[in-house]
């Protein structure tokens, strides 16, 4: 049963902001390849890190929304902590806001 994830990456200071975006697509393609669908990729840009990661300061974000399997989502997990250029990830299970689930069930029989 597919779910929707949030995954959150933080990548090294170092790179250029403008191989990001191309980056993250060559990690996706995982996603997509298991018929999953990548809903959205903000990049937040250089922020600064509440405490220092491989003494880096700064760190380069970005968020992914997708809704996958929880197989794929973690062998997408697992492929963004070999990269020696990606500090952290964090996955997010997103729930659905109550009753959300039962009003798209009452809107399906109208």
């Amino acid at each position: 049963m597919s779910r929707h994830y949030e995954v959150m990456v933080i990548l090294d200071p170092s790179l250029d902001e403008r191989t990001v975006a191309p980056t993250l697509e060559n990690y996706l393609k995982v996603i997509r390849n298991a018929g999953g669908s990548v809903e959205n990729v903000d990049i937040w840009g250089r922020r600064r890190l509440s405490y220092e990661i491989n003494k880096n300061a700064e760190g380069i974000y970005a968020v992914l929304e997708l809704i996958s399997e929880p197989d794929d989502v973690k062998e997408l997990d697992r492929q963004l902590s070999l990269q020696e250029t990606v500090l952290r990830t964090k996955v997010v299970r997103r729930q659905e806001v109550r009753g959300a689930k039962r009003a798209a069930k009452i809107a399906a029989k109208a």
